[in-house]
């Protein structure tokens, strides 16, 4: 398994250095791209158009852009979100979303093929998970899954993820840019890490012998799942960082 950040917590995180003048545009650019071919921004051009992804931070900067933030919502656990309704709405759809403080910026990516297109749209402020909550939470809901699996006898038909579960201490390593907290960069490890435990352990049916197993492995995984989102965002919401 080798889970990686999301495009909105990669924003978040090397967005908000560049503002604070941690790196330079072109190594934002570079780790926010990552794999994919490019990133355009539209709605910030009041003449309609869809900017480059440069052109679009300047707009940002402009418009008194002072963090970017992450929220990784799904449908009954809209975490990272404020408002309004249309916001909402589009970053439930795909699962994940920036808010730009300072600007009233949401913004909602959209991927066709290798790239991606970011939708600003307005956007509220928000109520975020505490770093010290998030933690306690995630730690809690990983003793309590894996407990959960083991019952379930998740080695037999998930062998990948009790392997997973046994080494807990390996944690994937995250680029994250100067300037961000290193408890932060250690719970969005450990929120990235639960989440790719998530996917592999509902990734195949198939070894559920039964109609009840299935939904007993579901329900397991739910508190992971949202400890999981929950220590991401906070781990990549400036407004809830510890001082630095």
């Amino acid at each position: 398994m080798s889970p990686t950040l999301p495009a909105s917590a990669r924003l978040a995180w090397w967005g908000t250095a560049w503002l604070r003048g941690h790196v330079v545009t072109d190594l934002l650019i570079d780790a926010v791209i990552a794999d994919d071919a490019t990133h355009a921004v539209a709605g910030l051009d009041p003449e309609g158009g869809t900017d480059t992804f440069v052109v679009a931070l300047g707009r940002l900067r402009a418009l008194g852009a002072t963090a970017f933030g992450a929220a990784i919502p799904v449908e009954g656990d809209p975490v990272g979100l404020g408002g309004p309704r249309d916001f909402n709405t589009a970053a439930l759809d795909v699962g994940e979303a920036v808010v730009v403080s300072g600007a009233g910026v949401g913004l909602v990516p959209e991927r066709v093929g290798a790239a991606i297109t970011w939708t600003a749209m307005p956007a509220e402020r928000r109520q975020l998970p505490d770093i010290g909550e998030a933690d306690r939470t995630l730690r809690a809901a990983l003793l309590e899954s894996a407990g959960a699996l083991a019952r379930l006898d998740v080695a037999r038909w998930r062998p990948e993820v009790a392997d997973e579960l046994m080494n807990l201490r390996h944690r994937p390593h995250l680029d994250s840019p100067a300037g961000i907290p290193a408890r932060c960069v250690d719970l969005a490890s450990r929120g990235v890490q639960a989440l790719g435990i998530v996917d592999l352990a509902l990734e195949d049916d198939g070894g559920a012998v039964s109609a009840h197993e299935i939904e007993a492995r579901r329900a397991s995984l739910v508190p992971l799942a949202r400890a999981g989102r929950r220590a991401l965002v906070a781990a990549c919401s400036p407004e809830v960082w510890p001082p630095s």
